[in-house]
């Protein structure tokens, strides 16, 4: 669940899945392409979109416990990224 709220205390946490979705959504337009992206490391999840004005868009989470230093490869392109432990970021190219 992007969203755990505990009922007796009123807690909320916000889990990796709700900031994900905030970030999808923000950057990646309606009816944008998926296309093929990937990087150089296993840890990292990865997916990038080409929207209709031809900007491409990747969301890259890291949900371990380490900063990790990786290649991102988008159609031939490279960018060299730094993603901190715990972290979702979206490139915009």
């Amino acid at each position: 669940a992007p969203i755990i709220a505990n009922t007796k205390t009123g807690e909320v946490h916000y889990t990796y899945e709700y900031y994900y979705v905030g970030h999808i959504s923000k950057f990646i337009k309606p009816n944008a392409q998926r296309i093929g992206s990937s990087s150089n490391r296993v840890a990292l999840t990865s997916t990038t979109f080409m929207n209709e004005n031809g900007q491409l868009v990747t969301v890259i989470m890291n949900d371990t416990d380490n900063d990790i230093d990786a290649n991102l490869w988008i159609e031939g392109m490279s960018a060299k990224l730094s993603a901190p432990a715990h972290s979702i970021q979206t490139v915009i190219l």
